[in-house]
């Protein structure tokens, strides 16, 4: 995922006159290499794994810091916690498994396309807009059997 970026974090930490630490270099590069928008925690757990000095208060605050600063993205998937990416380059909605806690990006033109109709309708310019999708996967052996009359 990094490699897709112009920027690194810690790059874009530095272009805003942000003191980078090594911890916060540490955590920073476990936020940009994760695919998965870790909470907190896990990304304390993966930056303690690579420094046993990071304590989680420490990973806590870089993160809020980081937020602040516009270079990573809070999102709450009504999971109780939140949870991480970095801004992406390109703008992406989110589906969530809510059995597993899979989080899926996706990105659909129609969907797209539809919002800034229904904006336009009811008399604004769309100018930012964030789509999560709850879902349950679909089980097939449980489905009732079709309504033949329907």
């Amino acid at each position: 995922m990094a490699d897709d970026r112009q920027s690194t974090l810690a790059e874009l930490c530095a272009a805003k006159g942000m003191r980078m630490t090594d911890q916060r270099r540490i955590i920073a590069s476990v936020i940009e290499e994760a695919s998965d928008h870790p909470d907190v925690e896990e990304l304390y757990r993966r930056a303690s794994a690579l420094d046993a000095r990071i304590s989680i208060s420490t990973v806590y605050r870089t993160v809020k810091l980081f937020e602040d600063a516009g270079i990573i993205e809070r999102h709450d998937f009504r999971d109780g916690r939140s949870r991480y990416e970095t801004v992406p380059d390109e703008h992406h909605d989110h589906l969530i498994d809510l059995r597993s806690g899979k989080v899926i990006e996706f990105r659909s033109e129609d969907i797209e396309a539809l919002q800034e109709l229904i904006a336009a309708r009811l008399g604004y310019r769309l100018v930012d807009h964030r789509l999560e999708l709850y879902c349950v996967p679909l089980d097939r052996d449980a489905e009732e059997p079709a309504d033949e009359g329907a």
